[in-house]
C-alpha cells in the first residue's frame, strides 16, 4: 500500500517536526478573541494532471500530521533569542523573498479599479515545495524566480525562516500551513509518489499529506475544511476538482496582531473617501497623532507605518494628489523605490485611517508565465522528483482577506523604548488616506508579508 510506505519513509525524519496520523477527522479550530485583527491569509493551489489509467482502490484519509514549532510567550525573550540563534537565515534569502514581492506584486497588483490584496510569501512557500519536487528546466526556471540557485539551501531556509517568524502568543499570530494532497485512485490504477518529496515537504515546509480521490466532492470539502482551519475562519473557498487531477499544493499565512498604540475608538469618524473615479463614499475614519515619529517622502509619494505588538510593521503609502498608485507598479524598480527609497524624516506624523476589510481573488498563471516560469505548465513538466508520471501545473491561484480596526492594546515598554531617544522634528507628514493608497506587511526581519491597495474602503 502506498500509504504503509509513506508511513515507513517518514519514521526518520525527527520527531519535533512530524506526527503520523491516526485519524482523519481535522480538528475545530480555536476561538480567538475578537481584538484588533490584521487578519491575511492566502491560498494558492497547485493541481497536476496525468494522462494514465489506474487500477486497485485504497483508503483516503490523512497520511500524516506535522507539528508546529513550540508557541512561547510575548515576552519570553531568551526562547525567542534562542530560536533565532538555531534557526539563521541569510540575507540573501531575505533579499529573495523581497525581490520575488516586487517582480510578482508590479504585474498582480495592475490597475483593475478595486481593492486587491496578495500575499507575496504564501505564492512563495507553494512554489518553493513545487520546485523541491521539479527537475531539470522545470526546477531551473522555478529557483530563478524565487532567487535561490541551489534546492537544497532554499528547502534549508524556508525551514528556518518558518520558525524564526511563526508566532502564537496572547498578542498575536503569524502561521504558514502547508499540505500536499495526493491522488489514491483514478479509473482503478494505482500511482506512486516519491516517499523523499513527502518527507522532506514534512521537514522543511511543515506540510501535511492526505490521500484523497479527487473525484469525490468530499475531497473539495476536505480540502475547503483545511483552509478555513488554518486562517481561522476568515476564508472559506469553494474548492473544485477534478478526476485528472493527481496532486494539490495548498498554503495559507495566517496574520493577526495588535498596533503598539491604539487607536481611540471615541476619535473614530465618518468622513469622505475620494474614489480614484471621482466619486464619493462615506467610511469610518481612525484618528491618531504622533509629535515625533518616522516617514519619508520620494517622488509622488509619502509613506509611514504602524508598529505592531510582535515587532513587525504595516506600512502605508499615499500617493500624491493626482498620482495614482498604480504609477508605483509600473515595474519592479519603481515598486521598489516606494516601498524602501524616498528621504527619511522625523516629525510630526498625523493619521488619519479608513477602516477596510476586504477579499481578493487572484488568478496567477499568466503572471508567472510572464516572469520565466514555463516548462511547469507544459505537458512535458519535470517533476520527477514527486512522481515518475506525467505532471504539469494547471492552476495557479490565490485567495486573501484583510481587515483592520482601532482594537489593540496600550502603549508599552516597546513602544517607549521604539520612539525613545528620536531626533529633534524635522517636518510634518499628513497621512490622510482618503483617496486610494498602497499598504503593505512586514515581519520583524523587514520581509514582506502582504501588500495591497485599497481603492474602496466602503466596499467589502
Amino acid at each position: 500500500m502506498k500509504e504503509k510506505r509513506i508511513f515507513d519513509a517518514i519514521t526518520n525524519v525527527r520527531d519535533e517536526f512530524i506526527e503520523e496520523a491516526m485519524k482523519t477527522r481535522l480538528k475545530k479550530k480555536n476561538s480567538w478573541r475578537k481584538y484588533m485583527a490584521i487578519a491575511a491569509c492566502a491560498l494558492l493551489v497547485l493541481c497536476a494532471r496525468i494522462l494514465v489509467l489506474r487500477n486497485g482502490t485504497q483508503n483516503s484519509g490523512l497520511i500524516l500530521d506535522v507539528i508546529y514549532p513550540r508557541a512561547y510567550a510575548f515576552e519570553d525573550y531568551d526562547t525567542r533569542r534562542e530560536v533565532l540563534e538555531q534557526n539563521p537565515v541569510l540575507e540573501s534569502f531575505i533579499t529573495a523573498l523581497n525581490d520575488f514581492s516586487y517582480n510578482t506584486g508590479a504585474l498582480i497588483l495592475e490597475n483593475k479599479g478595486q481593492n486587491i490584496h496578495f500575499s507575496p510569501l504564501s505564492l512563495y512557500y507553494a512554489l518553493a515545495v513545487a520546485a523541491s519536487g521539479a527537475d531539470g528546466d522545470t526546477k531551473t526556471q522555478l529557483l530563478n524566480i524565487l532567487g535561490i540557485s541551489d534546492a537544497q539551501v532554499l528547502e534549508e531556509q524556508c525551514g528556518n525562516y518558518y520558525r524564526r517568524i511563526y508566532a502564537d502568543n496572547e498578542i498575536g499570530k503569524l502561521k504558514i500551513a502547508n499540505s500536499i494532497w495526493l491522488d489514491n485512485d483514478m479509473n482503478g490504477e494505482p500511482i506512486s509518489f516519491k516517499d523523499d518529496f513527502v518527507k522532506r515537504a514534512a521537514r522543511n515546509f511543515y506540510a501535511s499529506s492526505h490521500s484523497v480521490d479527487f473525484s469525490s466532492q468530499e475531497t473539495s470539502k476536505a480540502m475547503a475544511n483545511w483552509i478555513s482551519k488554518n486562517t481561522n475562519g476568515t476564508l472559506s473557498p469553494s474548492i473544485e476538482t477534478n478526476p485528472d487531477q493527481i496532486l494539490s499544493i495548498l498554503n495559507t499565512v495566517y496574520f493577526y496582531d495588535q498596533w503598539i498604540n491604539r487607536f481611540d475608538k471615541n476619535k473614530t469618524a465618518e468622513d469622505t473617501f475620494y474614489l480614484s473615479n471621482g466619486s464619493e463614499v462615506k467610511a469610518d475614519f481612525m484618528n491618531q497623532t504622533f509629535g515625533s515619529a518616522g516617514f519619508s517622502k520620494g517622488e509622488g509619494f509619502t509613506r509611514a507605518g504602524l508598529g505592531l505588538k510582535n515587532a513587525g510593521h504595516m506600512v502605508f503609502i499615499l500617493p500624491d494628489e493626482g498620482v495614482s498608485p498604480y504609477d508605483f507598479f509600473a515595474s519592479s524598480d519603481k515598486m521598489k523605490e516606494a516601498f524602501e527609497g524616498g528621504e527619511y524624516f522625523n516629525g510630526e506624523v498625523v493619521w488619519k485611517i479608513p477602516k477596510f476589510g476586504f477579499g481578493s481573488k487572484l488568478l496567477l498563471t499568466d503572471a508567472l508565465k510572464r516572469l520565466g516560469v514555463s516548462s511547469a505548465f507544459a505537458s512535458d513538466a519535470d517533476f520527477s522528483g514527486i512522481t515518475d508520471h506525467m505532471a504539469y501545473i494547471t492552476d495557479i491561484r490565490q485567495e486573501t482577506h484583510i481587515s483592520i480596526d482601532e482594537d489593540g492594546v496600550e502603549a508599552s515598554a516597546f513602544t517607549q523604548i521604539d520612539y525613545s531617544g528620536s531626533a529633534m522634528p524635522e517636518g510634518r507628514a499628513e497621512m490622510i488616506l482618503n483617496r486610494p493608497f498602497i499598504y503593505y506587511i512586514t515581519a520583524r526581519d523587514g520581509s514582506l508579508l502582504f501588500m495591497g491597495i485599497c481603492e474602496n474602503p466602503a466596499e467589502k
